[in-house]
């Protein structure tokens, strides 16, 4: 499933997440940590990977379009439980 947000949009969600949320997600999905951090707008590929991120510049800091919504919805279900 695929949808677009804007980066801040997506940048406030990696604030609200508590800490140790992007080794949670990484584990409850298989992944490196660094892609985790990259599908929040981080840039490291060499101990992470592309996670199908694509950000086109504009207002509120560009749109961003996931091309996978898995780590989104779990950020999201980590923040519900923590309020």
């Amino acid at each position: 499933m695929t949808k677009t947000i804007t980066f801040n949009e997506l940048r406030r969600i990696k604030d609200a997440l508590p800490s140790g949320s992007m080794t949670k997600i990484a584990e409850e999905l298989g992944l490196e940590k660094e892609t985790v951090r990259n599908y929040f707008g981080g840039h490291n590929y060499k101990d992470g990977n592309s996670c199908g991120v694509h950000i086109e510049p504009g207002p509120d800091g560009g749109l961003v379009m996931l091309d996978d919504t898995n780590i989104l919805a779990i950020a999201q279900r980590i923040i519900d439980e923590n309020k």
